[in-house]
């Protein structure tokens, strides 16, 4: 059976509209205060808070229910918008400040939710859904990487990383991840002679292009295909770029993960 993303999607947004948090509460002070049983709220709400929202009742009634019925639709119709302002605000710097100048609705939206997390819920899910069929697609681009020798458990879990970087569109984390895939992945098969010499010289911080220079040197002693500085040097030089340049696109991305997989078949093969 496919998995129809589209009905999960739809399915997702029912889901949010309905249990939209505090939705039910505003609704509930609405109809306590439309149908004269306001004090109900007394022994719910904080003895300051109620005392404010009495208040606000006594002057105008019938302008209170429309305040709350009203904030409860904007919380229902805007509950998706904010989930996903949420998690930007957890992804970016904020401005001193920023919190107070939410609207009423998303403050108390954000009070209540603030131990059940159903805003980062749903904009994870909703997030994630929309990455579904961009990281198939670039999944097929690749193909199983089969190496002869193993490596070691780092170099895999780098590996695993980078890939997963790639497939959910992490570009510049991609190259980052695989330079330090070849850079481990070196370490490994480096003869323990030259491993010793390359600890010393670099104090035992030797970077990728380090290790390169040392492997170019040393071709004949490492055992090394002669294939493999050239792919690794390409991996090295994305991955330089994406720290000290900018952001990668997809493109580059997907070529030098291609390049890291091959380079480590050449190294292990």
């Amino acid at each position: 059976m496919g998995i129809d993303i589209g009905y999960l999607r739809r399915e997702l947004l029912r889901m949010s509209a309905d249990g939209a948090p505090g939705r039910e509460f505003c609704e509930a002070i609405a109809e306590l205060a439309r149908t004269g049983r306001f004090q109900l709220l007394q022994d719910a709400l904080p003895a300051v808070v109620y005392d404010e929202l009495w208040a606000r009742y006594q002057r105008d009634g019938e302008e209170f229910v429309k305040e709350w019925r009203r904030l409860a639709q904007e919380m229902r119709q805007g509950f998706l918008e904010h989930a996903r302002q949420r998690l930007t605000s957890l992804t970016r710097l904020q401005q001193a400040g920023s919190v107070r100048r939410l609207s009423a609705w998303k403050q108390i939206q954000r009070a209540l939710d603030s131990q059940r997390n159903d805003l980062l819920r749903a904009a994870f899910a909703l997030e994630l859904l929309d990455l579904v069929q961009p990281a198939v697609s670039r999944a097929t681009h690749l193909r199983e990487c089969v190496v002869a020798e193993s490596s070691s458990e780092e170099a895999d879990r780098y590996l695993h990383e980078a890939t997963r970087c790639y497939f959910f569109g992490l570009f510049t984390a991609c190259a980052v991840m695989c330079r330090s895939v070849l850079e481990e992945a070196i370490k490994q098969k480096l003869p323990a002679a030259l491993a010793r010499l390359v600890r010393t010289r670099y104090r035992g911080a030797a970077t990728l292009g380090n290790l390169l220079h040392e492997v170019n040197n040393n071709l004949h002693l490492t055992g090394f295909n002669p294939d493999f500085p050239r792919v690794a040097n390409l991996v090295n030089d994305t991955g330089k770029r994406a720290v000290h340049q900018g952001l990668l696109t997809e493109d580059e991305a997907r070529e030098c993960l291609q390049n890291a997989r091959q380079a480590l078949q050449l190294l292990l093969r």
